[in-house]
């Protein structure tokens, strides 16, 4: 997959079939879409193009609004269109500037004259253009003008069982991680780097990774223990993980602390993915540290039966 920064490095490709949106999550609604896209490239001999935007437009738009929490960083979602077989991914740099171009310049000047766009195919609810006044009836009522022809996928076929990006947020805040996995189509990944902690698990032989996640608008799951899969370069391991301020030492600040299972080896420093599994149970606060690991150690059975250990 070839990523674009911009439209200006950007040159049209034969037969282009054209998508654009956010795609947070890509979840199995955006699957759809990107499935449709890539059938009709196949029959036309051409590529798929999907057009996305940076930042995502509600952090530019909304500023004020500081509880918005993304499924996915660019990287994660780059990844995943790539896995999904999208040949071309454009990013266009989200600014107000650029929220005040009309949709009729949206599609004149960039899915025709930019792109050479062929079929465009976008989801049932979805609109471009300044105040979001593009829509697939629009397009629908010019289809002569454009020279270029387009499909809607139906709410029936993207939001059969109410996928969207905003259920799958609420899904994972509560915790619900197999629920939002359930519309991911996939378990939700987490990605940072493990920096030194208090050292506290390792006294209690429940050593942990504190895991800083660079990125502050990525959503991290609700407070609790966690049944994990943990990436580690290209190995995968097994394990449990916490989010919380650890009311049993008095924490202040939340972390992110995860213990993995026959790992011996130093983290510091290292990237990791965690790949969450199932909800153990929420947080709550110990008489002592004594009590704290023998919960540890039935949530480290509880984990180990649910990832099949």
């Amino acid at each position: 997959m070839k990523i674009y920064e911009g439209l200006d490095h950007f040159h049209p490709v034969k037969n282009a079939v054209v998508t654009s949106g956010t795609f947070d999550g890509v979840h199995l609604g955006h699957q759809k879409i990107l499935d449709r896209i890539q059938n009709i490239a196949e029959k036309m001999h051409g590529e798929t193009v999907l057009i996305t935007f940076w930042p995502h437009p509600r952090l530019v738009l909304y500023p004020e609004d500081h509880n918005l929490r993304l499924l996915t960083t660019f990287e994660e979602k780059a990844r995943l269109l790539e896995m999904f077989g999208i040949d071309h991914l454009i990013t266009i740099p989200f600014t107000k500037g650029f929220s005040q171009l009309t949709s009729e310049d949206f599609i004149r000047k960039i899915l025709i004259d930019k792109i050479q766009t062929q079929k465009l195919v976008i989801g049932y609810d979805h609109r471009f253009g300044k105040n979001r006044e593009g829509s697939f009836e629009h397009l629908m009522e010019n289809k002569s003008q454009y020279g270029f022809e387009m499909e809607e996928i139906s709410r029936e076929d993207i939001d059969h069982v109410g996928i969207s990006s905003t259920k799958i947020r609420e899904a994972l805040v509560s915790g619900k991680v197999s629920e939002a996995n359930e519309f991911l189509g996939r378990e939700y990944e987490l990605n940072g780097i493990v920096i030194k902690g208090q050292q506290i698990g390792r006294s209690i032989d429940f050593p942990t990774a504190n895991i800083h996640v660079p990125n502050n608008y990525k959503l991290i799951p609700g407070d609790g223990a966690y049944a994990v899969r943990v990436g580690v370069g290209q190995e995968m391991y097994f394990g449990m993980l916490n989010i919380g301020n650890r009311p049993t030492v008095d924490g202040i600040e939340k972390t992110v602390e995860a213990h993995l299972f026959d790992y011996d080896d130093n983290l510091y420093g290292k990237q990791i993915t965690v790949y969450f599994t199932e909800f153990l149970r929420s947080e709550r606060k110990f008489a002592n540290l004594e009590e704290l690991k023998a919960q540890l150690e039935r949530d480290k059975q509880k984990a180990r039966e649910i990832l099949g250990l």
